[in-house]
């Protein structure tokens, strides 16, 4: 996780409505033939979700999330081919208008040794918890920081996987044709830093979407000794937006863009030292400044992982993770950086711990998630309660607080947006 760019030239469109996946969901679960109708599943759940600010945000308001959700599941194999749907129905409380958000829809075809997945679906690599390397697909920090269930901070990308299994080793390749950036925290909800807050004139560049643009990713994996060992690769861009004032001197307007980005990647997860031992390690290869003397392009950086997770006792857990990002051709990138802008640290340095306790039959878990930079000062302290009422029915209350560093630093910028959440769920 990084720090976040500033005011609504970050935030996300919406993506058009879906309401023909609605149709087609039920239209398939009513309709289908008797001779397989039988395998076909259809879940989904109903949900609230409430996230109150402990201070009012920056337009006065009083909540950072209030919506209801209905989700919609809909599996049916046929054969070789599996067809998948989820799609959400809300409602908006705070923009007080419903939408609808088509989560993921794709087609799959399974053969013996290579299978193929088109369509929009969410991809996770990596070892991390929370903290991403070779995980390069879109997330949504809102979510996360707003107190929405895990699930949401991961969003879907619009592409083809193919997957190729041959004895010595696994494939995925995954070709992305359009761009879907990172979503980052609403201005209207959250207090930022924005080192240039009266230039009100902003756009967003995103990236064409041609032939040329698409995003290239490819991992390989094995056990090796009983460990989990995969390499990655990938060719897109940043999903991070990065600034380009028009003029430094007496800035009018600013254009955000998306750098072009290779990624080259290793990781390492197996059982060591009585628990789960984790490795993982990526080379940031920014094409478009790879002498570090462009300012509003990031330079290339070296990430570097370590991860423990052990049982401590029965149903309580222990994660421990620490995470190293180095900046190259630093004495460059501070030449290059203007006067009067924060610039990042040639090192930086970041702690996790994840404890979580089950408790009454494991129908209650207590957790605690906390991020510690140790190179910055600033922090996250995420703890929770969730109880699951019935198989069907659970409910979750937890907070987000940040603070310490600098005005600027990753999570320092949010010390006035500590929020208390409420999740209820009923699931069927």
């Amino acid at each position: 996780m990084k720090k976040q760019s500033n005011r609504a030239a970050e935030q996300q469109s919406s993506r058009p409505l879906h309401w023909w996946i609605i149709v087609l969901l039920f239209y398939w679960s009513t309709t289908l033939p008797s001779s397989y109708a039988g395998d076909v599943s259809l879940h989904g759940f109903f949900q609230g979700n409430y996230s109150f600010s402990t201070r009012a945000n920056p337009d006065g308001g009083d909540f950072k999330w209030a919506e209801e959700r209905c989700q919609l599941k809909l599996d049916v194999p046929k054969d070789s081919f599996r067809l998948f749907i989820k799609t959400d129905a809300l409602y908006d409380h705070i923009d007080e208008k419903g939408d609808l958000e088509l989560r993921e829809g794709y087609i799959d075809y399974i053969a013996q040794k290579w299978d193929l997945r088109a369509g929009r679906q969410i991809i996770t690599w990596g070892v991390g918890d929370l903290i991403f390397i070779n995980d390069v697909f879109p997330k949504d920090y809102e979510a996360f920081f707003s107190g929405r269930p895990l699930e949401y901070m991961k969003k879907g990308i619009d592409g083809v996987k193919v997957g190729v299994y041959p004895e010595f080793a696994s494939f995925e390749f995954i070709a992305i044709p359009v761009f879907e950036p990172n979503n980052y925290t609403d201005s209207r909800r959250f207090y930022m830093f924005d080192p240039m807050p009266n230039v009100t004139n902003r756009e967003k560049r995103d990236p064409a979407t041609n032939l040329e643009n698409t995003e290239l990713a490819l991992r390989a994996y094995r056990d090796i000794a009983g460990f989990d060992a995969s390499i990655y690769f990938y060719s897109g861009f940043y999903r991070k937006p990065y600034m380009i004032p028009n003029d430094l001197n007496n800035t009018t307007k600013i254009t955000f863009h998306y750098p072009k980005l290779s990624v080259y990647g290793a990781s390492l997860q197996g059982r060591a030292l009585d628990g789960v031992l984790s490795f993982e390690a990526g080379y940031y290869d920014s094409r478009q400044d790879r002498k570090g003397t462009d300012y509003t392009v990031p330079n290339s950086q070296t990430k570097f992982l370590v991860g423990y997770q052990r049982q401590l006792w029965e149903d309580f857990t222990i994660g421990l993770q620490y995470f190293t990002e180095y900046m190259n051709d630093y004495a460059e990138y501070k030449k290059a950086q203007p006067r009067g802008l924060p610039k990042d640290r040639k090192t930086e340095q970041l702690a996790t711990i994840r404890l979580t306790q089950l408790l009454m039959h494991q129908t209650m878990k207590l957790s605690l998630f906390s991020f510690y930079s140790t190179s910055e000062g600033d922090y996250l302290i995420n703890p929770e309660i969730k109880y699951n009422f019935s198989d069907n029915i659970w409910a979750a209350v937890g907070a987000n607080i940040f603070g310490g560093g600098e005005r600027w630093s990753q999570f320092g910028q949010l010390d006035k947006n500590d929020n208390i959440y409420l999740q209820v769920r009923y699931e069927f």
